[in-house]
């Protein structure tokens, strides 16, 4: 719902209408926009509940924010079109909204500090003036005389109208009340009810009233303390304190020891990784600290001991993190205590319709003495997804507003969610108003509940298991919850919850390594921590999958993009999934647009309209692909019509950029490329002429070509092969234009912009093969260039704060260059950055700051993992399509030649299967090759060292080098060469 709204904006203001709708709850947003249109700022309320009736809704200037566009100055100072959107939120599904009386008001500038609240009661005791309650000192309080009855009211004038985010009421110990309501009023003669707490019972009521305004406050007390009621301050907290629930959450938690709180709540960044089963529609997270987050957007178990009065959380212990194996997405978290430790344990099981989280918890007493621990699971409203967390999803709370325990199975809003696998010995829950996990644990003699309702959606609950341990005796515990379809209590058939437990990890742990290990490695010590990242890294893609579907994440990431798609799906064929990219492609082909142009990314909506032009050259590559690894010309045969489609839009989109306006001096660069989009991610606020876009486009007519060859569909080759050439000169004249225009020695990211972007750049080598029809000089020092920033910024004298561990494409690249050792470098620097490292992942942003915290995109990322897969294997093996070769260890560090050796087996190249092993026998390295792989040009392996050694055939003929390499035609072939020099470092 678009309006064409030219108006000035004053200092402060107010935006109001009516609105009432018939929609399921999704994302309300008003979004405002420039006379250009490019800049855009928002007002945003994620699963926005729609009322039914007329509801006034009151937008002030300080809620409104800057969302996206190429402006520095991101003061909102006049508007030219006002819209509103409803877009997919929790909800979906479809409806109607209106909006009514829409109003701009001015407003006078926010007050820079307030008068002195003023109180009075309907009774007080000497001494305990209502004054008391509200001067700033917690050592003094109101007191309501015992004689007048239980009754009470308390009455607060702010000094004027004035906003407010929440209250704070601390109580007296000995005299808090159970019930009351919290009334306000403009006037002091219409109130209203802002809040009515019915179960009180904590020493301080933390009350979120978002966006309230007022001049007057009542608190009607209505029962509880025998000796009538003590508050010591109340307290009016800001408009930031009720901004939204996770700010409140944040308020609360800096009053507090660290761990009662996750730690995305205390001010620290938190990671975390992925549970799931392959292509399963949802999944689980296991945090860092060992929280369990029970399906996406949902709430979590976080694990506590009680030694004694003590409560310990994570932040009372040393925690480590581990995966099965050392690769299976399999994670456990560790905390080791002085006399105790706890292991969790979270894996998925099922299929992809009905996966099932299975969690274990065992705690060991590493004594020699007895012990008594409690093992306390609390459910909480808050997602291991952290409140910064923001796009798709946004992390941080997860409404409870029911609990109900039945003594087998805990249910969470209405839904069954978690099925301990044996009961525990005590189960209790409480809305927020009357206390919360883990909290209430310290709190001696607590009411036992087992059904709740809290309407802030803030309930929490405990599940508490009595261990008492012999020296050095365990206890495992665990319990499964469905993360999607009907919750079913597990046969144990007679078994204890560890052995069933244990049985069921064992046979997905055997499922998960047959899925990873369909192609082979064996390597050195040193090279373990590569194999294993390359092994999780293709579960993070199998898990984030739902179905055919590829995305790069599950929670920040709701959609499929073909880039990311296609980049995968080169994975997946590589590592003999070449299945799943089939799929992939049958799901996505379909979602092309009528004019044939192919859409970025898909999801429940549809195909979005948004031109990002690389997207053609992608759907192509894909094609193409999978083609080349399955040979299923069935298939190909099918998708045909979308490849030639998609060939003839990208003509449409060269042919206007081909004008007479590009052959200026100062837009020469631009003539004959793809037009400006936002398909780079860094263009996201203007479109610029990237040369992202064309190097995908150069890859689609590429691969257009080979699909009509094999298809016999010769006239549309030939056709194809022309558009190919002609861009291909367009863009290398572009480049040097560039070049020349901006002044510049390197291949810029985007023509008009002449920026450098040399993770963009890598995208000419792999997979587009064009690195020889981009001028030598340009390419060298884009990475030339790119290697000194690098040394820079890792040796410290760069400044820096963040990065995409996109980056890693540049591994590959390095290795295609022949710069061994330094994508070794690279490597060693960017594991430093998985976080935790033994989980073998990173996420799409990296913070130079562990701890600071900062929206990180999803953890793990499956696009950059597929980045950090084809770089791995780049190292073993890749093709060269200039001479359609296979050029083999190209990035093996040199000491591995020098140790007991490598291999790998069926390996997976566009030309069939290999096998490669490196071995020493004596005083030579033994080099067998081995597979059906027949590529047209052979197989060249380049030498790690600048001295050349002998080589020869195990019949003593002798073979030569040729610029550094040796040339093999055939397999199976034997090689010998004497190694006779130590490892030394390559010129790169």
């Amino acid at each position: 719902m678009r309006r064409e709204l030219p108006l000035d904006l004053p200092e402060n203001y107010e935006i109001s209408f009516n609105l009432r709708g018939n929609s399921p709850t999704n994302n309300f947003e008003v979004k405002l926009a420039d006379a250009s249109g490019d800049n855009v700022w928002w007002f945003q309320r994620p699963d926005f509940v729609f009322p039914s009736e007329w509801h006034r809704v009151r937008i002030k200037k300080r809620q409104i924010t800057f969302a996206w566009g190429p402006t520095e100055d991101r003061s909102l100072r006049r508007i030219d079109r006002l819209e509103f959107v409803v877009a997919a939120g929790s909800g979906g599904g479809s409806g109607s909204i209106e909006i009514d009386d829409l109003t701009f008001r001015e407003l006078p500038p926010s007050p820079t500090h307030f008068p002195p609240l003023m109180a009075t009661a309907s009774s007080s005791l000497s001494g305990a003036e209502p004054g008391r309650a509200v001067d700033g000192d917690a050592r003094t309080s109101w007191r309501s005389d015992p004689k007048a009855g239980p009754t009470q009211t308390l009455n607060v004038d702010l000094g004027m109208v004035r906003e407010f985010g929440g209250l704070e009421l601390r109580w007296q110990e000995d005299a808090r009340p159970r019930r009351y309501d919290v009334e306000a009023s403009r006037d002091g003669v219409a109130w209203r009810v802002l809040r009515r707490v019915m179960n009180g019972n904590g020493a301080k009521d933390a009350l979120l009233l978002p966006d309230e305004e007022a001049r007057f406050l009542r608190v009607n007390l209505r029962d509880g303390a025998k000796g009538g009621y003590a508050l010591s301050e109340l307290a009016i907290k800001d408009v930031a304190y009720g901004a939204s629930p996770n700010a409140f959450f944040q308020a609360l938690a800096k009053d507090v020891p660290r761990g009662i709180y996750p730690r995305g709540f205390s001010g620290e960044q938190a990671y975390w990784t992925l549970v799931g089963v392959d292509g399963g529609a949802e999944s689980a997270l296991l945090s860092e600290d060992g929280a369990v987050e029970i399906g996406r957007g949902g709430f979590s178990i976080e694990p506590y001991i009680m030694s004694g009065t003590r409560l310990i959380t994570w932040a009372d212990v040393k925690a480590t993190q581990s995966l099965a194996d050392g690769y299976l997405p399999v994670p456990s978290v560790a905390w080791q205590h002085p006399e105790w430790s706890m292991r969790v344990t979270a894996f998925a099981r099922g299929t992809r319709e009905a996966p099932e989280l299975v969690a274990r918890y065992t705690v060991i007493n590493t004594t020699d003495k007895p012990q008594s621990l409690q093992l306390v699971l609390a459910a909480r409203p808050f997602q291991v997804n952290p409140p910064t967390q923001f796009l798709n999803i946004t992390g941080g709370v997860s409404a409870i507003r029911s609990l109900a325990w039945d003594g087998t199975k805990l249910s969470v809003n209405g839904h069954t969610k978690i099925v301990p696998l044996a009961a525990p010995d005590r189960f209790s829950a409480s809305p927020f108003e009357s206390g919360s996990y883990p909290d209430k644990l310290l709190v001696v003699g607590e009411d036992t509940t087992n059904d709740v309702t809290d309407d802030t959606g803030f309930a929490s609950a405990a599940l508490t298991y009595e261990l008492k341990l012999a020296p050095r005796e365990s206890r495992t515990v665990g319990f499964v919850a469905p993360l999607a379809g009907m919750a079913t209590r597990p046969d144990l058939a007679d078994r204890s919850a560890e052995e069933w437990i244990e049985a069921q990890q064992r046979l997905v742990e055997a499922d998960w390594r047959a899925k990873l290990n369909l192609v082979e490695f064996d390597v050195p010590a040193g090279g373990r921590h590569l194999i294993n990242t390359l092994r999780s890294s293709l579960a993070h893609i199998l898990m984030t999958r739902d179905g055919p579907i590829l995305r790069p994440g599950t929670r920040s990431y709701g959609r499929s993009w073909i880039r990311d798609g296609a980049m995968m799906s080169e994975s997946l064929v590589r590592l003999g999934h070449a299945n799943i990219a089939a799929d992939y492609l049958r799901w996505f082909a379909p979602h092309q647009f009528e004019n044939g142009k192919v859409p970025c990314c898909v999801d429940v909506r549809g195909a979005d309209p948004v031109p990002e032009n690389d997207s053609n050259g992608q759907l192509i590559f894909l094609a193409a692909e999978v083609f080349r690894y399955t040979g299923d010309r069935a298939l190909l045969e099918a998708v045909w019509p979308h490849v030639e489609a998609a060939v003839h839009y990208m003509d449409g989109l060269r042919a206007s950029e081909r004008t007479s306006a590009n052959l200026t001096a100062q837009r020469r660069m631009l003539y004959g490329l793809l037009p400006p989009s936002i398909s780079h991610e860094g263009y996201a606020s203007k479109p610029a002429y990237s040369y992202w876009d064309v190097f995908w486009g150069l890859l689609g007519y590429k691969d257009a070509v080979a699909i009509a060859e094999a298809l016999g569909k010769r006239s549309a080759a030939k056709q194809f092969a022309h558009a190919q050439d002609e861009f291909r000169r367009d863009f290398h004249a572009s480049v040097r234009a560039a070049a020349e225009v901006h002044g510049i020695s390197y291949v810029p990211g985007a023509a008009d912009l002449g920026d450098f972007d040399a993770t963009s750049t890598t995208i000419a080598l792999a997979p587009a093969g064009e690195e020889h029809n981009v001028p030598d000089d340009l390419l060298r020092e884009t990475f030339e260039r790119y290697w000194r920033n690098f040394t820079d910024r890792r040796d410290g004298k760069l400044s820096w704060d963040v990065y995409t561990p996109y980056e890693l494409r540049v591994v590959g690249t390095f290795v295609r260059l022949g710069w061994r050792e330094r994508a070794r470098e690279l490597l060693d620097y960017f594991f430093r950055d998985q976080r935790p490292a033994a989980w073998n992942q990173w996420a799409e942003v990296v913070g130079r700051e562990p701890r600071q915290p900062r929206f990180i995109g999803d953890m793990p990322h499956a696009w950059i993992a597929s980045d950090y897969i084809r770089s791995a294997l780049d190292m073993f093996a890749y093709e060269r399509q200039s001479d359609k070769s296979l050029v083999l260890a190209a990035g093996i560090p040199s000491d591995w030649y020098g140790g007991p050796g490598f291999a790998a087996k069926n390996l997976r190249t566009p030309y069939g299967s290999l096998n490669m092993s490196f071995r020493r026998r004596g005083k030579d390295l033994v080099v067998s090759l081995a597979g059906n792989a027949q590529p047209p040009g052979g197989f060249f392996l380049p030498w790690p060292r600048p001295h050349l050694p002998d080589a020869r055939r195990p019949d003593g003929q002798p073979l030569a080098w040729q610029n550094g390499e040796l040339h093999i035609r055939d397999l199976p072939v034997e090689i010998l060469i004497e190694q006779t020099a130590g490892p030394s470092e390559d010129a790169g």
